[in-house]
């Protein structure tokens, strides 16, 4: 199936109870209708206001493994991945990230190829995930991910995520938010709000960095937690500069969060980027 117009998707997998039930939620909270089948699953279609064509199609397999989503949406302006969470904690958790693989691609994608960011989405995805679990007094944490697993698409692509475990992932209200947060996302998609960095350091889960996209006028694009940093060489560092939707403007440096044998090397990579260097 090809397409000719620009349109932004909703994605979300069978194999995923969370994602059948975020994308759920997105049908009972919106006014989509029932179009073509895609992967003998039903695709639902709706148009929202400042944003293209809007697509909910659901994948046969699992969404780390959609690297050929574009060959079937070759005009494909976002893709807003609806998925499970999952960590050995089991801490109850809203995230949002973008997909792509900084080293080896153990978990679907391409190795050392990520996908585009969309800063200001995910950043609108967050803001909206936070009020929400505020609003609804829900025991959650909210959370940027760093940059991580498949697929690597040549597209601005994000995950809005529900974990981190199944009570979690069959939790209604909390699907709820998530699907809020995904439709927030594609409302803006055109918007150019916020100073749009890229953040370097730290773990997994950025507490500094999603604290200040929350209180600050920034929107991260790709982040590269400590674990990643000893890796990381100068054609990594571009890829994910040019590899923003946004330009970028600074690098972030979760100071704290980088190991110390790794900082000198770090900042002569940075070097490359040519790009203001601020320390968190």
């Amino acid at each position: 199936m090809k397409e000719e117009k620009n349109t932004i998707l909703l994605v979300s997998s069978k194999n995923d109870v969370a994602s059948v039930n975020i994308a759920n939620q997105v049908l009972s909270q919106n006014d989509f209708k029932r179009v073509e089948d895609f992967q003998e699953n039903p695709t639902y279609e709706a148009c929202f206001p400042s944003s293209e064509r809007v697509k909910l199609i659901t994948l046969r397999g699992e969404l780390v493994n959609a690297q050929d989503l574009a060959s079937s949406f070759s005009n494909l302006k976002l893709a807003v991945f609806l998925s499970r969470h999952k960590s050995e904690s089991g801490t109850p958790t809203l995230s949002v990230h973008t997909p792509g693989n900084l080293a080896s691609a153990a978990l679907g994608g391409i190795p050392r190829r990520v996908s585009i960011a969309p800063a200001n989405a995910m950043r609108d995805a967050l803001h909206k995930m936070w009020a929400l679990k505020e609003e609804f007094r829900l025991k959650y944490e909210v959370s940027y991910e760093c940059t991580h697993h498949g697929p690597s698409l040549d597209a601005p692509a994000m995950f809005v995520e529900l974990g981190s475990s199944p009570p979690q992932w069959n939790d209604l209200p909390a699907a709820g938010v998530v699907a809020q947060a995904a439709i927030e996302a594609i409302k803006q998609v055109h918007a150019r709000n916020c100073k749009t960095v890229l953040g370097i350091g730290g773990p997994h889960y950025n507490a500094k960095f999603t604290r200040i996209a929350l209180k600050e006028n920034m929107a991260f694009g790709h982040i590269i937690p400590k674990y990643a940093i000893a890796a990381l060489d100068a054609e990594c560092l571009i890829q994910c500069v040019q590899k923003t939707l946004e330009k970028v403007e600074a690098i972030i440096l979760d100071w704290k969060g980088i190991r110390s044998e790794d900082k000198a090397p770090l900042l002569r990579t940075l070097q490359s980027a040519e790009l203001p260097i601020e320390k968190v």
